[in-house]
């Protein structure tokens, strides 16, 4: 048998259903772009951007989301749910009825015993919102937040539970929330990526984070967020090496494009041509990174808002880390704190951790605010799930019943309190707010019905809010 040219193998790879299924996509993306805004679908076009896919039904209130996560749990019966009941009744048997037959992480066959709240509570504002003494400045943005007393989520340890609230299931393998918003909307970060993340940790036990929490899943890989590093340089190799100038540079990453082009045009692969948009990107980062980490334009009462010392990695120089990275059109950022696992020693625990963070927390609302971006940035603080109202010793075990977090900017109403739970803080038992509710809200804001938003994976149309979700309409400004 005579020995095929290269031309010849190259013809018979394009099969039938190749030629169908890129012929399809290229209808499919004139339709598409059809419905785009212009600047949108120029974006789109570029080989270095993305545009987004969905189209807004609404007008949108929110441009970019900043998610304040603070990881291992943080006790909503010392933070943001005020129960005077619980007290009541520390140190007595939790009432059976409560606990019956619910999942409870470390304190099955233990006995059962209340545990008052460790702070007292006041009311704030003039909206009188009840905050705990443990977060004086966060008490001081009261006007400004939307608490929500009766979260609901379904996994009861921390990585699958973190899982669920950044995917909207526990089944690792799907699209971060972040990656969701980047596919969808696009970003309008020319120079840096359009989700990024940021971890500080401190104050308690430290939970782990995994990278699969801002992991693109199935949809292609140029929308997996980026973790930057909080202290020295955010990004390694930033820098050209010694003796290589711009120009150089440009030139390797150009030949590695067309060599990569090259190979993405042979095999059709999305890993490919998300690899050819990664290192143009990490080239522009070369530029526009060392600007972002330089706070020498930061007056000093910026600084003193925040309680940041620029690049020590805390959590307060990352809040004001954040608010650069929005200021530059960074669509999706999120800013984990990892000390909120409080098993032992609460109300020790709660104030060393709060320190961390309440500062940083309410000033990112007071600067955006004075900056004239909360009205289009949505804040969310909280954490995985709560808090047991059962003593674990001197602190709390896992809790998914009910929990608190609160909103602000975005579109979201300042000055209220949604939800309740019952008189111990165990259940949600008034206007209950799923994790699937929380997602399906956020994209509103964005103007997004988020059961359009969706990526067809193997025959099945998926969506971060699977088949499940509900905007809560009364949080909404």
């Amino acid at each position: 048998m005579t020995p095929r040219t290269v031309k010849q193998r190259r013809l018979a790879s394009v099969t039938r259903r190749t030629f169908l299924g890129k012929a399809g996509r290229g209808v499919g993306s004139l339709a598409l772009a059809s419905m785009l805004d212009p600047a949108a679908l120029m974006a789109a076009s570029d080989a270095d951007g993305w545009g987004g896919v969905a189209t807004p039904v609404l007008p949108a209130k929110a441009k970019r989301v900043i998610h304040l996560c603070m990881a291992g749990g943080p006790s909503h019966l010392e933070t943001l749910d005020h129960k005077p009941d619980l007290a009541a009744l520390d140190g007595e048997p939790m009432p059976a009825s409560f606990t019956q037959g619910q999942p409870i992480a470390q304190l099955q066959g233990a006995e059962l015993k209340c545990l008052a709240p460790q702070y007292a509570f006041q009311r704030h504002g003039e909206s009188g919102q009840e905050i705990s003494d443990a977060f004086p400045h966060i008490a001081g943005i009261a006007d400004d937040i939307c608490i929500v007393r009766s979260l609901q989520t379904e996994q009861i340890n921390h990585d699958p539970a973190h899982t669920f609230m950044n995917t909207g299931t526990a089944i690792a393998g799907r699209p971060s929330m972040g990656s969701w918003w980047l596919y969808g909307l696009g970003s309008e970060a020319a120079d840096l990526p359009g989700f990024v993340v940021l971890i500080s940790s401190g104050g308690g036990q430290d939970q782990p984070i995994a990278t699969r929490q801002w992991h693109s899943g199935f949809l292609p890989g140029e929308f997996q967020g980026v973790q930057l590093h909080s202290a020295g340089d955010p990004v390694h190799y930033v820098n050209s090496p010694q003796g290589v100038g711009v120009d150089r540079q440009r030139d390797v990453v150009d030949a590695v494009r067309r060599l990569d082009g090259m190979r993405g045009a042979a095999v059709d692969d999305p890993a490919v041509n998300a690899r050819v948009r990664q290192y143009e990107m990490a080239f522009r980062m070369q530029t526009s990174v060392p600007d972002l980490v330089d706070m020498s334009d930061e007056p000093e009462h910026i600084l003193e808002l925040y309680g940041a010392e620029p690049g020590d990695g805390s959590f307060a120089s990352n809040c004001l880390f954040a608010r650069r990275l929005a200021e530059r059109g960074v669509r999706f950022i999120q800013l984990y704190h990892r000390g909120w696992d409080h098993h032992g020693n609460i109300k020790k625990g709660i104030e060393d951790t709060s320190a961390l963070v309440d500062q940083a927390s309410a000033a990112l609302v007071t600067d955006l605010k004075q900056r004239g971006m909360l009205d289009d940035t949505l804040i969310i603080w909280g954490g995985e799930f709560g808090r047991t109202p059962m003593a674990q010793g001197s602190g709390r075990d896992h809790h998914i019943r009910g929990f608190s977090m609160w909103m602000a900017g975005g579109g979201i109403k300042g000055g209220v309190t949604y939800g309740s739970t019952d008189e111990l803080g165990y259940y949600a038992v008034e206007n209950i707010v799923h994790v699937h509710d929380l997602h399906a809200t956020m994209l509103h804001l964005f103007g997004v019905d988020h059961t359009k938003l969706t990526y067809r994976f193997q025959g099945r149309d998926f969506r971060l809010t699977d088949v499940h979700g509900h905007v809560v309409q009364p949080i909404l400004a």
